[in-house]
């Protein structure tokens, strides 16, 4: 098995985690803080693996160059923006079919990727994103009535708009951090990853704490009232991060993404275990397709 796989698997799980607590914050502050907390909560976490791997690893850390920084500009900006419409679409009693569409971002990675890195997915890489990308949005509609009509209208709704934009955002930002990490050019994939992590987290935290200390500064103190779940927040925020980086370090961000679907399954498996949720036969097929969209991803990569 190679290695970028495992690492997804686990940055996935984490990811599920931050996301659970994200919920939860936006009942707690605003669109803004909720987005902040994922970056500022995280910065310490991103500068204490760049020490570690430095003087424990004893990697040197590498010298940003233009290119690199570059792309971390473009990356930083456009996970901020998709972070931000994700969260918003928490407000919408029908957000799932938004998250549907945000979960499109494997497809439009594979299509990023090709225009800015000249990256071309093969055909059995290409099919097994789509069975993946139509699991997740299997799971995602399960309990909206099915019916051609409500196919047709999701598919210009608000929800599904600001879905498709975030995953847009998503798949511009993955693309970007793979450029920029390996634009560093050494010494390893770790430690690229966890400079061109730690670069980008310094923006993002910059120009959000810049916009609340100009736009909105009563969210600052919502944030400061909610730390601890806030602090969670960064913990699994960087360090899912820090597994997003170095995985696609590894390999092309758009199957990176695409084996990152897995984490619907973590979802649907606390759903039902946690909560005693039960599954309906669409998030059932869902599940099917997704496990099988991996499977076909693994076995011709």
């Amino acid at each position: 098995m190679e290695l970028w796989i495992p690492i997804t698997i686990a940055a996935a799980f984490l990811q599920n985690l931050r996301s659970a607590a994200q919920k939860y914050l936006k009942g707690v502050m605003g669109t803004t803080g909720a987005t902040f907390v994922r970056f500022g909560f995280g910065l310490p976490f991103a500068a204490l693996y760049v020490f570690l791997l430095n003087r424990l690893g004893g990697f040197p850390v590498p010298s940003p160059n233009a290119v690199f920084v570059v792309w971390v500009v473009i990356g930083a900006i456009a996970q901020i923006a998709a972070t931000f419409l994700l969260v918003h679409l928490f407000s919408f009693r029908n957000f799932a079919v938004g998250t549907a569409y945000s979960r499109t971002e494997p497809i439009q990675a594979a299509i990023f990727g090709l225009v800015l890195l000249q990256e071309s997915a093969g055909f059995g890489a290409l099919i097994a994103i789509a069975i993946s990308v139509v699991g997740v949005m299997l799971i995602s509609v399960a309990h909206a009535p099915m019916t051609w009509k409500n196919v047709f209208s999701s598919l210009v709704s608000r929800t599904a708009l600001i879905g498709l934009t975030s995953g847009t955002f998503f798949g511009i930002s993955a693309v970007s951090y793979r450029a920029g990490s390996l634009a560093l050019g050494g010494p390893n994939f770790m430690m690229q990853a966890a400079t061109t992590l730690l670069c980008t987290i310094v923006l993002q935290t910059v120009l959000m704490l810049g916009w609340m200390l100009l736009r909105d500064r009563a969210e600052l103190s919502r944030i400061a009232k909610a730390w601890k779940p806030s602090l969670f927040v960064g913990l699994c925020g960087a360090t899912a991060s820090f597994g997003w980086f170095m995985a696609m370090t590894l390999q092309q961000a758009a199957i990176v993404k695409a084996l990152a679907q897995i984490e619907m399954l973590f979802t649907l498996a606390s759903s039902a275990w946690y909560f005693r949720e039960r599954i309906n036969r669409t998030e059932l097929a869902g599940c099917v397709l997704i496990a099988l969209g991996i499977i076909v991803l693994v076995l011709v990569d």
